[in-house]
C-alpha cells in the first residue's frame, strides 16, 4: 500500500532536542512538514526508550533568532537504522506560528500552503 503523503516537507537542517519527560536526546532535525518532522536516530537510546506509544516533545530553535523556538508534542510514526519519523500530535499557537511561517517560506505556492491548512484543520477536528 503506497502511503500519500498531504503535506509539503521542507528541508530544515538544525539541532533539535526530543524528550519524553525521563530522558532528553539531542538530534538532527532532517525536515519539516505541517503536520511532522523527520529526524536523526538518538544516540545511546535503547529500544525500549522509544515505544511508539508514548508521546513525545520535539523542540528546536530558529536558526538566526533570538532564542525562537518550536515545541511540538509528537509520536513516533516510523522507525528506520538512521531516522525517526515523527507526526505532530499538538502544539502551542507560537510554534503553530512559527512552523507555519517556516513552511510558507520554503514553498512556492500560497495555494498549495493553505490547502495543506485546510487539511491539517480538517483531520485534527
Amino acid at each position: 500500500m503506497t502511503e500519500r503523503r498531504h503535506y509539503t516537507r521542507i528541508i530544515f537542517a538544525n539541532d533539535a532536542v526530543l524528550s519524553n519527560g525521563h530522558y532528553n536526546w539531542t538530534v538532527k532535525l532532517i525536515d519539516l512538514s505541517l503536520n511532522g518532522a523527520l529526524i536523526s536516530h538518538p544516540d545511546q537510546v535503547l529500544p525500549s526508550q522509544l515505544n511508539h506509544q508514548d508521546s513525545f516533545n520535539l523542540t528546536f530553535t530558529l536558526p538566526q533568532s533570538d532564542n525562537v523556538s518550536v515545541q511540538m508534542s509528537v509520536k513516533i510514526v516510523h522507525v528506520e537504522p538512521e531516522v525517526l519519523g515523527l507526526r505532530c500530535e499538538k502544539m502551542d499557537i507560537d510554534s503553530a506560528t512559527h512552523l507555519r511561517r517556516i513552511v510558507e517560506l520554503n514553498m512556492a505556492s500560497e495555494d498549495l500552503l493553505m490547502r495543506e491548512l485546510e487539511h491539517l484543520i480538517e483531520q485534527k477536528i
